[in-house]
């Protein structure tokens, strides 16, 4: 495939997807709307991730003048192209021009790739910067340079405040350099590429340090350390995952790869592709199989890994290069599809296949009328979930929206940022999904269960109830 078809196929894919996005009929997820609200209160770090991915919505949403859900999403896509095409460079200046068309096709077609142009991610942005330091760096294994140090340092510390999860990458890029003479660079270079990485970083760093470390504290919580013990189903579903997010064909020839390392058949830049992919995979296995860990988690090994794929597919295997893209394409040409017809994409139970991403906004509206008829402009609610929609979906409503005060240490960015403050004495209208009990005995105003969506058979309560309430501990959620 020539870098001109390679190109003309990510820009294909690229504008499917957004034009499709203009007709998807899914609400936001919890953690998007999460981080469009981070964007409306700019730092340099939040509760559950680094900052960047608040900063990209900020910037998309100011230049079109529009906070509606196709304008928080539409970067992942756009994002996604740039990823690509920055793809194809690292592989033409790694390995040669031959497999550049293959490797940005065969990006732009990934699974998970897919579903982040849909629904917007940290690892969208995560991506990018990774590539951009991948380039940087294969330039740097061939001449020294302090432009591209500073890129890489620059590129690397963006990742940083992108997700943690760039961090997975250091252990085996640090293995290769011992073993693998071609990975190495120059000290000036590498040392210049840590100080920047360092001071793009120190913003992050900095505001960890002022807030109790909440936001490793919150990464290492999910990744239920303080619970280790073994779980070999839990190491083999992560590692099965993987098939299913960048396909089973370049999983597949990932594995074949290091098959034909051990037995000494792969060059010094395969070696080093494989240093820059594998140990993630095996890290987050291990993480499954001592904890746990969720299929993206490993995302950061799908840079190199794609490179690796296609090389080895393009040299052994040329039919399964097209075989892949097959597979792949097919699937991400029709997965934008399922956003679009999430409401009629129904199982036979009746529940929908899309339903973690509807229903929500409906309980936002609901919420907001009964604020408006029961006259109480403050919302308040102890679920992170429903918080997270009211405050997109009710964003231009005359309302006040708080999390319920936390007893202990904060659970989430609303509580630990948008409690409900102190010297509010007034009745408030608390939205949850626990029934309340309280000696000032709240007004129930209503109790229904929606009909659709994530929340489909489960109750929503809303009471009209006194702020001293809820500074008693209620249900656990």
């Amino acid at each position: 495939m020539s870098a001109r078809l390679g190109l003309f196929i990510i820009l294909g894919v690229t504008l499917w997807r957004v034009l499709s996005l203009h007709f998807d009929t899914t609400d936001l997820f919890v953690d998007e709307a999460q981080y469009w609200f981070w964007s409306q209160n700019l730092d340099f770090g939040y509760y559950s991730k680094p900052p960047m991915i608040a900063w990209v919505i900020r910037a998309v949403t100011e230049l079109a003048g529009s906070t509606s859900i196709y304008w928080i999403r539409v970067s992942g896509p756009l994002i996604h192209m740039a990823t690509a095409i920055v793809l194809m460079k690292t592989a033409k200046r790694f390995v040669g021009p031959k497999i550049e068309g293959w490797t940005g096709a065969t990006f732009i077609t990934l699974p998970g790739v897919a579903l982040s142009s849909v629904f917007f991610s940290t690892d969208v942005v995560l991506l990018f910067f990774l590539t951009v330091a991948l380039w940087a760096y294969f330039g740097l294994t061939e001449k020294r340079s302090v432009g591209l140090a500073l890129l890489m340092g620059f590129a690397f510390g963006c990742a940083f405040l992108s997700k943690y999860a760039i961090l997975f990458v250091v252990p085996g890029g640090l293995i290769a350099l011992i073993l693998v003479p071609n990975a190495r660079i120059a000290w000036r270079d590498f040392f210049l590429s840590v100080i920047v990485a360092l001071a793009v970083a120190a913003p992050n760093l900095w505001w960890n340090l002022a807030h109790d470390a909440t936001t490793v504290r919150h990464t290492t919580n999910i990744a239920h350390w303080s619970k280790l013990g073994i779980n070999i189903g839990g190491g083999l579903e992560f590692f099965a995952a993987q098939f299913g997010v960048v396909g089973p064909i370049i999983f597949f020839a990932m594995l074949w790869a290091v098959a034909r390392a051990l037995k000494g058949e792969s060059e010094p830049r395969e070696r080093l592709l494989i240093w820059l992919s594998i140990p993630v995979v095996l890290l987050i296995t291990l993480q499954a199989l001592v904890a746990k860990a969720y299929a993206n988690w490993g995302v950061t090994a799908y840079v190199a890994g794609t490179i690796l794929a296609v090389w080895l597919l393009d040299r052994l295997w040329p039919k399964g290069l097209r075989l892949s893209l097959a597979v792949n394409g097919t699937a991400s040409l029709l997965f934008p599809l399922a956003a679009v017809f999430a409401h009629q994409l129904v199982l036979p139970n009746g529940s929908e296949i899309m339903k973690r991403y509807l229903g929500r906004s409906a309980i936002s509206r609901e919420a907001g009328e009964l604020a408006r008829q029961s006259a109480t402009p403050v919302i308040v609610s102890d679920s992170r979930d429903l918080l997270a929609d009211m405050f997109h979906t009710l964003r231009n409503d005359p309302v006040h929206i708080y999390a319920k005060p936390p007893v202990d240490a904060p659970d989430n960015y609303y509580e630990q940022t948008f409690a409900l403050p102190s010297q509010i004495a007034d009745n408030v209208l608390y939205i949850t999904i626990h029934p309340v009990d309280c000696a000032q005995a709240p007004e129930l105003v209503r109790s229904w269960q929606p009909a659709e969506g994530y929340y489909r058979g489960k109750t929503i309560f809303a009471y009209r109830i006194s702020p001293n309430c809820l500074a008693v501990p209620n249900q656990p959620r």
